[in-house]
């Protein structure tokens, strides 16, 4: 054991993997004290907004920490403690409010990117510059050399783990730039061999650590405070090391409470400042001498290294955790810890402490009797709400940002790189799905321009041609058996042959989406993304009333004129997969979309299918109970010729009877869905007092009579042919 004086210093030490995703660079500090000021004045506003009327803030009462009184009156106590729940839910949102706006006042100091700064700072110091460069090139030029050795001698088999151990350390002594090139290539088992995957799998959590002594005094500057008055107990050296600092664990002196305290690297903008500074002069030469790259590649850097940048503030990450567990932490299998703001600052975060296991360590997972392929299923699906329904994603899920709990749930650690996705991308992207499983390749050429890709002056017909050529190869293998990197990189060289401009989030969607398929390959190799995530897309379709997801319904359901029973009974099959789904839900957007003034395209396609529909219940029925009656029976049905009263063909009654069966399949499986209740169809009911719900019922009734007429008239007349009457 070591002591601080009075502060111990003897906590356990299980693993926590708190990481982060980049180091960020220096960057002159360009917030003035007014813009502080007038941050922190809006953030005082909203944290003196009017309590309940039983709630007042004054001098009287006992004070809290931030020298606030809270007053209850009696009359708000009441019977049952009811009233205190909601004064102090009240008093604790006042109070967290407040030492978030104090913590924001700590980190006012932090930098932000600055490209022009960058310039100003490195182009008068060419040295440093050169030097840096020739460094980069000896440490990876080296190393390529020797991969060529080792490929000309045969032993590139033999000395791959020889390899990765260098390739690790090369990685490390280059600095944090280099150390998350090495965590993203640590969770691609389709890009490296397995000997260079556990090598770097160790820049996760297993990077030097700086001294314990300079951790402490950054703690006591930043936060004002004696160490000693903050924490009980505290680990004497670090749990983890990441990229950006390093982690301790310790108990509050205030609540008793375990908490993992993340200390920044001295000195981490300065690390990385100039690797930004070199890569974007890398990015100026590739857009004006690499012809086949189209995308802005100083605008993706600029994009990226400000996200970087914003991981140097760790107020900015707490806040981005609060907002991630507001939208997402609502499922059961999802955590995310709470932040202390009153122990946070631009270098300091505090935060809950989380006791779990890597997710891609399958063993240790399957001794405390989980699952990892749930756990994965898990991210997938919480991935997916991200991307396509909040749009605020987290950027950067590798295997140290997600614990496996004890008690199963899904830990989502470390915030520090978030992005948003656009809405119309949103819903743009979900559409380029069901185009692509309809092999809708002009449709996919015109998502191109809600997705921001593409220029609204640009010719897409050009483009068709290559994504028919692609895809057509690519489906002929099912959706569900497509791997999500087979696609990425066809469609990549679809987009580098025409004028595609990337947007920079979506670069971010790929990198999230690639290193979650890396996960799901960690527990099993045959794993397809696109199959567990298309059960979130059918219910997305089924269920959302956005006006674009209905369109691409009708697009996926509907085909020269004809419904798609099959099409509909897959999605419900995978929408019942996702535990939100609801038959309530899928009925009622379908049912105002029908009913609606733009429905009337789609009201003749349903009254068609309705009179098809009812014509295959009826004399399906009636087929069945003919050749369920004795031979007797058939033949004086049959006036004793021993041949088939129905005069249509063996494949026509084969074929209504499919139809049959597989609308009885649909209800069934409506039927069967959780929480399904009959007043579901209450719905139905109501809309029909509407006048043209009952124009559509009597357009319906109307065609299968005269269908059933029609086939009446047939069996009478002893027509040869099969009825062709159409509703």
């Amino acid at each position: 054991m070591r002591t601080m004086g009075p502060l111990s210093v003897s906590l356990s030490n299980p693993s926590l993997l708190v990481h982060n995703y980049n180091y960020a660079s220096n960057s002159r500090r360009v917030r003035s004290k007014r813009g502080i000021k007038r941050i922190i004045r809006a953030a005082l506003v909203e944290t003196t907004r009017p309590l309940p009327p039983s709630i007042s803030v004054g001098d009287g009462g006992s004070n809290n920490n931030n020298g606030y009184a809270i007053q209850v009156s009696s009359s708000v106590r009441g019977v049952g403690g009811g009233g205190s729940d909601v004064v102090n839910r009240e008093k604790d949102r006042a109070e967290e409010m407040q030492a978030e706006v104090k913590a924001m006042a700590r980190s006012a100091g932090a930098p932000i990117y600055s490209p022009d700064f960058l310039s100003r700072e490195y182009g008068s110091r060419p040295f440093k510059v050169i030097f840096r460069t020739v460094e980069i090139l000896t440490a990876l030029g080296t190393f390529a050399l020797k991969l060529l050795v080792d490929q000309r001698t045969g032993q590139i088999d033999q000395r791959k783990r020889q390899r990765a151990v260098e390739l690790r350390r090369s990685f490390i002594s280059l600095g944090p730039t280099f150390v998350k090139i090495g965590q993203g290539l640590s969770t691609r088992p389709d890009i490296c061999p397995p000997e260079y995957l556990e090598e770097l799998a160790e820049l996760q959590d297993a990077l030097p650590t700086f001294p314990d002594a300079e951790a402490f005094a950054c703690i006591e500057r930043e936060l004002g405070l004696p160490l000693e008055s903050i924490y009980s107990v505290m680990s004497p050296s670090p749990i983890a090391a990441a990229s950006l600092g390093q982690v301790y664990k310790a108990r509050l002196k205030y609540s008793g409470q375990v908490v993992a305290v993340k200390v920044q690297r001295p000195g981490i903008a300065e690390a990385i400042g100039l690797d930004f500074y070199l890569i974007r002069g890398l990015g100026f030469l590739i857009n004006k001498y690499v012809d086949f790259i189209s995308s802005d590649v100083v605008a993706l850097i600029d994009e990226f290294a400000r996200r970087v940048f914003q991981e140097l503030n760790y107020v900015q990450e707490g806040q981005n955790a609060r907002r991630f567990k507001k939208l997402y932490a609502d499922k059961e299998d999802v955590l995310v810890p709470d932040i202390f703001w009153d122990y946070t600052s631009a270098k300091v975060l505090t935060m809950d402490w989380v006791d779990g296991v890597k997710l891609n360590e399958q063993e240790a997972i399957e001794r405390q009797g989980l699952k990892l392929l749930d756990l994965v299923n898990t991210g997938i699906q919480c991935s997916l709400r991200q991307l396509l329904e909040y749009g605020y994603f987290h950027a950067d899920p590798h295997p140290g940002n997600l614990l496996a709990t004890p008690e199963g749930k899904l830990a989502f650690l470390d915030f520090g790189m978030m992005s948003e996705t656009p809405e119309e991308a949103r819903f743009a992207i979900i559409g380029h799905v069901v185009h692509m499983v309809n092999r809708d390749y002009e449709a996919m050429a015109q998502d191109y321009y809600a997705l921001d890709f593409l220029e609204p002056n640009v010719d897409v017909s050009p483009i068709v041609p290559a994504l028919k050529n692609f895809f057509d190869d690519a489906l002929n293998s099912t959706v569900s058996e497509l791997n999500f990197k087979t696609i990425v990189d066809g469609l990549g060289a679809v987009l580098y042959q025409y004028p595609f401009n990337v947007p920079a989030y979506y670069a971010l969607i790929l990198r999230s989406l690639t290193v979650l398929e890396g996960l799901a390959l960690y527990a099993d190799p045959n794993f397809k993304v696109l199959a567990a995530s298309y059960p979130y897309f059918a219910k997305r379709l089924l269920t959302d009333p956005n006006p674009y997801l209905r369109d691409a319904l009708i697009e996926l359901l509907f085909k020269d004129g004809r419904f798609r029973w099959n099409r509909l009974e897959n999605l419900l099959v995978q929408g019942r997969k996702d535990r939100d789904f609801t038959a309530k839900d899928a009925l009622q957007p379908v049912l105002k979309l029908l009913l609606g003034p733009d429905g009337e395209e789609l009201r003749v396609l349903v009254v068609k299918e309705a009179v098809y529909v009812t014509e295959a219940v009826v004399l399906g029925t009636v087929i069945d109970t003919y050749n369920s009656v004795p031979e007797v029976l058939r033949s004086v049905i049959s006036n004793g010729n021993g041949i088939s009263p129905f005069r249509m063909s063996t494949a026509e009654q084969d074929k209504m009877l499919e139809l049959r069966d597989r609308v009885y399949r649909i209800w069934g499986l409506l039927r069967s869905s959780e929480n399904f209740d009959p007043s579901i169809l209450q719905p139905i009911v109501q809309v029909l007092q509407d006048p043209e719900a009952r124009n559509l019922g009597e357009r319906v009734v109307g065609g299968i009579t005269q269908r059933l007429a029609a086939r009446l008239l047939q069996q009478v007349l002893r027509l040869p042919n099969p009825v062709s009457a159409s509703p």
